[in-house]
């Protein structure tokens, strides 16, 4: 009988904690195909605390079978988020002890350029970590105290840092550096580090495996447009352009980022304003994107609603973030010289019919994409197929993303499970 374990994942945002516990049979690092290890993997619970920091935080913790169970109570910080998370894994009976869990998955957006792969999460790793503050305010430091609080529930268990910046360090230094003094990069580390690698790094993968497998070479790009919404150009498997730059703040517009934009409108904002950088650079994070431009709100869902209705400023507002994503397709199409296929991912080009025909609309004349209405409408809620026209010049596919699976796997890879 082969041996299973259990690993724990765990993505810390600023201000929520999602996590997931899967069980994993040991014939997983043997199998070869990404689709062969998933077999191997089983949920045993998964869930949330929202509001990390108020004295109404939301704990939600879900099984298989659609049990689901929600608690609202004060949260202070991660570290009492994490408390909560473990002490709740036995009162549902999850599991009887705390010694069950083999491994702990800790999804880190920021890893600088010291790592090109998920890594030991030691000591050194944290200080790494720590020095990268500056490069993600937002998350380090919830990384940072999600690490601590494991380490001290759970000395003697092992922890892994799966960094979203580590499948982007294939780039060249003429995709990454900024024409800035180079100094500035020698000094302080300022290049383009990308974001959502874990996603990009999956759907890659998915498609070299399950839709292209016989191709030797493959040129794709990958869309991870949700919230926060990254490309990807990808050759063999490795990235050699994406989208967002020192911080997840540049590239295509997103629900409530600008995405990217003249240097010179901060300066200038300021001035006009009376307001300080920083809070031009918190507008630019917060309050612009869809948010800014329709001013009803970052979800996408909220302005679709409002462009059905004839809203005008939510019609612009879905019109620029379509011909935003298509600019990059089109970029991308260049710096690969040809694509076998195009991917759609994470929570709006998932679920949203609406905004992928209007991308891949802005495509079909200078690249040939056409959109098969029909399959567009119901590729969605968790469906994977296509969503391109059997004339289409570049296939387009839906593909529901797994950070956890990607994270889970890593961690018993790095722990050798």
């Amino acid at each position: 009988m082969s041996k299973k374990f259990k690993i724990m994942c765990v993505n810390a945002g600023s201000s929520s904690l999602k996590f997931k516990l899967y069980e994993m049979d040991e014939k997983a690092s043997s199998a070869k195909k990404l689709s062969d290890k998933a077999k191997y993997l089983t949920t045993l619970t998964s869930g949330i605390v929202e509001r990390i920091g108020h004295e109404d935080a939301i704990f939600t913790i879900k099984k298989p079978g659609g049990y689901k169970n929600t608690k609202i109570l004060p949260v202070k910080d991660h570290g009492v988020a994490v408390d909560l998370v473990l002490k709740g894994l036995i009162e549902e009976h999850v599991i009887k002890d705390l010694s069950e869990i083999d491994g702990i998955g800790n999804r880190i957006v920021q890893g600088g350029s010291y790592f090109n792969d998920s890594h030991i999460f030691d000591k050194d790793t944290a200080e790494k970590i720590k020095s990268l503050i500056p490069l993600d305010p937002l998350h380090a430091q919830a990384h940072l105290t999600c690490y601590e609080a494991f380490k001290k529930a759970l000395p003697k268990v092992g922890e892994v840092a799966v960094f979203d910046t580590a499948f982007h360090q294939t780039m060249e230094p003429k995709e990454y550096m900024y024409a800035l003094p180079y100094e500035y990069y020698e000094k302080y580390g300022v290049r383009r580090y990308g974001a959502h690698g874990t996603s990009h790094k999956y759907l890659s993968t998915v498609v070299r495996e399950k839709y292209l497998p016989r191709k030797k070479h493959t040129n794709i790009i990958t869309l991870h447009i949700g919230s926060g919404a990254s490309l990807a150009a990808i050759k063999d498997g490795k990235v050699i352009a994406t989208s967002m730059g020192l911080t997840p703040l540049a590239g295509v517009m997103m629900g409530s980022r600008t995405g990217d934009i003249d240097p010179s409108c901060m300066p200038y904002l300021c001035h006009c304003t009376g307001k300080s950088a920083d809070e031009i650079y918190d507008i630019y994070n917060h309050k612009s994107g869809i948010l800014g431009i329709s001013g009803i709100s970052n979800d996408t869902r909220d302005v679709e609603e409002a462009y059905r209705k004839g809203d005008k400023k939510a019609k612009l507002a879905i019109e620029m973030y379509a011909s935003r994503i298509a600019d990059y397709i089109f970029m991308y199409y260049g710096k690969l010289g040809s694509v076998d296929m195009i991917v759609c991912s994470a929570g709006v080009f998932e679920n949203a019919p609406l905004y992928r025909s209007l991308t891949f609309k802005l495509c079909e004349k200078g690249l040939g994409i056409k959109i098969d209405e029909k399959k567009n409408q119901e590729i969605r809620l968790g469906k994977e197929g296509f969503i391109s026209a059997k004339n289409s010049k570049i296939p387009v596919v839906v593909i529901p993303t797994d950070e956890e699976l990607m994270i889970a796997l890593d961690t018993a890879r790095i722990l050798k499970l």
